[in-house]
């Protein structure tokens, strides 16, 4: 694969998960890099972001101030902590890169070209 997700798993609600994210080819330093999720039936949604050039960050309404993305520039590793988990965040999850290095990044699934197998993430009442 070209990314690998890790960290999902089954949480109750309230809960938390960090989902990693690492390159055997590419060094994600150089890409903007995003998280979707999807479940079976609906689109993939883009839940998260992370610009180059000072790493500004993007959420999707539904999880803002409950995710958070970053970078670990050393391990090459991209990271999706997940606060106060819900039941309707549950989906697998992808990480993705977007193949540009800017301030602004993008959360539409047609800006991203090369994409993880996902990670499962279930939340229960």
């Amino acid at each position: 694969e070209q990314f690998v997700e890790s960290g999902g798993g089954l949480v109750q609600a309230g809960g938390s998960l960090r989902l990693s994210c690492r390159a055997s080819k590419y060094n994600l330093n150089n890409w903007n890099m995003g998280w979707f999720r999807q479940v079976p039936g609906k689109a993939r949604e883009g839940v998260s972001c992370i610009g180059g050039d000072g790493g500004r960050t993007f959420y999707a309404d539904s999880v803002k101030r409950r995710f958070t993305i970053s970078r670990d520039y050393d391990r090459n590793m991209i990271y999706l902590e997940m606060n106060k988990l819900e039941p309707e965040d549950t989906a697998v999850y992808y990480c993705a890169r977007e193949p540009k290095w800017s301030v602004r990044c993008d959360l539409s699934e047609s800006s991203y070209d090369t994409w993880g197998q996902g990670t499962q993430v279930t939340v229960s009442l």
